[in-house]
């Protein structure tokens, strides 16, 4: 392999668990972990969980990201997730980070 290919790939994979950790850190800084975790069940699902629900579904990010803009009934039980303060940007790093679960 190319030594340029290989220092890219290592760069590639060096940032992915930054850009975990930024997003988990996002989650927490958006209080999403008020009512989630990463792997169990709080008042809303575990974000594994939902992970797992939608990872055959091409277009779950937008749906998420839609459900954390402006909240969702019904999808997890009778406990409605409320509309969060969150830009249309963070929104959709949060429903991206959540897929990769």
């Amino acid at each position: 392999m190319h030594p340029a290919k290989v220092i890219g790939a290592a760069l590639l994979a060096a940032a992915l668990p930054m850009a975990a950790h930024a997003n988990a850190e996002l989650a927490k800084s958006k209080n999403c972990m008020a009512c989630h975790s990463v792997d169990k069940k709080l008042v809303g699902p575990a974000f594994k969980d939902v992970a797992a629900k939608y990872k055959s579904d091409k277009d779950a990010a937008a749906k998420l990201s839609q459900s954390i803009l402006k909240g969702s009934t019904g999808k997890w039980g009778p406990i409605p997730m409320p509309a969060n303060a969150v830009s249309d940007t963070d929104a959709s790093a949060l429903a991206k980070w959540v897929l990769t679960l």
